[in-house]
């Protein structure tokens, strides 16, 4: 029966050069994976605070510690990025503008909508209807925006008749009349007119 020469040197020669690569490759390969970490770490740290103090502990924990400085950096780091931040309070910005842009009840002071023709709560007159085209108008408007319509508001109409009551009754019985005033026969023509009345 022939010999077997085994060369178990060379063939432990080969083993250690195998694994000598090996541990190069995974070598090479935790490498890039650590700087990978640390550099992923600067950007995320980045997009969530202008920190420098912050920005540059989180590196090093990473840098330092590896996979366990980053499952540290993942709990302290901030929970929402700049743009989040941003977003949410452009968000919340808008949300009060509309509360406060939303028109109230002149009269109670209760919210309503843009297109209340009516207070809900006190039945006040917010706005009223174009008798042409029959859109809502503001009591203000004297013309209607969407057709050209003209009108007067009512709310003025009865603002100039209540102003011109006061003014009157100013002239009239502002003061006693004295005899040989112009006034005194105003005054005396009102009082027959109104015994008059009160006789009929």
């Amino acid at each position: 029966m022939p010999e077997i020469n085994i060369d178990f040197v060379a063939i432990l020669d080969r083993v250690s050069q195998v694994l000598e690569v090996a541990a190069l490759c995974f070598g090479a390969f935790m490498a890039a994976f650590w700087i990978s970490l640390v550099v992923w770490t600067f950007r995320d740290i980045r997009s969530r605070t202008h920190d420098i103090f912050f920005q540059l502990l989180s590196v090093l924990l990473v840098l330092v510690f590896n996979v366990l400085g980053l499952f540290l950096y993942l709990i302290l780091r901030p929970k929402e990025t700049l743009a989040e931040r941003y977003e949410r309070a452009l968000a919340e910005e808008a949300l009060l503008q509309d509360i406060e842009e939303r028109p109230v009840c002149p009269s109670c002071g209760v919210r309503v909508a843009s297109d209340f023709m009516l207070c809900p709560a006190c039945h006040t007159q917010l706005k009223h209807h174009c008798d042409a085209c029959g859109r809502l108008n503001e009591l203000k408007w004297k013309v209607c925006p969407y057709c050209g319509h003209v009108h007067e508001p009512a709310e003025a109409a009865d603002t100039l008749e209540a102003r011109a009551v006061p003014v009157e009754t100013e002239q009239v019985f502002g003061r006693p009349a004295e005899d040989g005033e112009p006034g005194a026969a105003v005054e005396t023509t009102v009082m027959a007119e109104s015994d008059h009345q009160m006789a009929g």
